[in-house]
């Protein structure tokens, strides 16, 4: 029935294997879909013992590719752990993204 439908929230979902990581220098936001798993987004500290947890994470999951955000050379560690872990890793720079309207938190920069 046309009535039961329920709207899409947010953006279209163009890679359902496709994560997104605000980075920090403390720690980093990690967004993935809301179907992969109950808790979609979760924070991580900057410490290689949590990159390799996060990472373990996103394979489990079934994460192919994921898009970073970041400033400075903050990235660096959380790439070479991702990479490591056979994940396609894209940067994008922090202060580009700034100008997205509606962009307040790293939870949305995440997601």
């Amino acid at each position: 029935m046309p009535g039961n439908r329920t709207k899409p929230t947010g953006l279209p979902i163009i890679n359902e294997f496709a994560a997104g990581i605000d980075i920090g220098s403390r720690f980093h936001v990690v967004a993935v879909g809301s179907d992969l798993c109950d808790e979609p987004v979760q924070t991580f500290q900057a410490f290689t013992s949590d990159l390799l947890r996060m990472a373990d994470w996103l394979t489990e999951v079934g994460i192919k590719t994921v898009a970073m955000e970041s400033t400075g050379v903050y990235w660096v560690a959380a790439y070479e752990v991702l990479e490591l872990h056979g994940i396609n890793v894209i940067l994008a720079n922090a202060r580009e993204a700034r100008a997205v309207p509606g962009r307040k938190s790293d939870v949305n920069d995440a997601q």
